[in-house]
């Protein structure tokens, strides 16, 4: 009796880590490539390319998952494992306008691959304070990352790069850890660098970026007017004319004395 519950628990053992070797073998990552295009106003706009590799065995499967367009993330978080939402930008900050496109297969050594696209925006990413006149440093906040945690903290997995493009116009004051592209972004002090990415294995634990964008005099008058315009509508314009009839009017008693 004792022996033959034994059996059945090795047996049942047995099962199960067939079962989990079988699932680990029918979907696997090997790429990720996460872009965060950083916007002045502190929101970015992330885009994540991520490429699958699916087993033979499992080929329909994929297919009848992704002609099912009305599927969830988290139903394919089920079929492909928890590894495809680790490094998605952390929900608590804002994510919205999320789309999800799952790619065709195509023939990949002994099996097949499928890049899936994913794209949304996030609020919060970055914060900012006036300097100087016109000038506006920016802090990037590293709470919104969610990729792989180690012992350390969260640092980049062995198969994804992390590129980070920022607003026009900005200048990096502090980046931690260095990138590694562009290469001669270090050595130069990332003068007029807007694109730094980092490769598999940095960690994020300590991340750090600052970045200084000067708006210039015609931003400024825009910006000026437009909160203007949204305080007395379209008073603004007759204020405006009233302005610039006063001006002509003391411009014109001015050179008649």
């Amino acid at each position: 009796m004792i022996k033959q519950y034994m059996l059945s628990i090795i047996l049942l053992m047995l099962f199960v880590g067939l079962a989990s070797h079988t699932a680990s073998a029918a979907y696997s990552i090997l790429n990720m490539n996460t872009t965060i295009t950083l916007n002045s106003n502190t929101t970015a706009h992330v885009r994540e390319v991520i490429d699958v590799y699916v087993s033979n065995d499992f080929y329909k499967q994929y297919e009848n998952e992704r002609l099912a367009l009305n599927l969830s993330l988290s139903q394919w978080q089920s079929i492909i494992g928890s590894s495809l939402v680790e490094h998605i930008v952390n929900t608590k900050y804002g994510v919205y306008n999320f789309k999800f496109l799952p790619g065709p297969l195509s023939r990949y050594r002994n099996g097949y691959v499928a890049k899936l696209f994913m794209s949304y925006n996030v609020k919060n990413v970055t914060s900012y304070k006036n300097t100087a006149p016109r000038t506006f440093l920016y802090i990037f906040n590293n709470k919104v990352f969610n990729f792989k945690h180690a012992a350390s903290g969260e640092v980049l997995s062995n198969y994804t790069t992390l590129t980070i493009i920022l607003p026009k116009n900005a200048q990096i004051k502090d980046v931690y850890p260095a990138s590694d592209l562009p290469a001669e972004a270090f050595s130069n002090g990332y003068t007029k660098i807007r694109s730094i990415s980092w490769n598999k294995g940095e960690p994020l634990a300590s991340f750090k970026l600052t970045f200084e964008i000067t708006e210039s005099l015609q931003n400024e008058v825009g910006k000026f007017f437009l909160a203007a315009y949204r305080y007395f509508g379209i008073f603004t314009y007759i204020i405006l004319g009233a302005i610039i009839l006063l001006f002509i009017f003391y411009t014109y008693l001015k050179a008649s004395r």
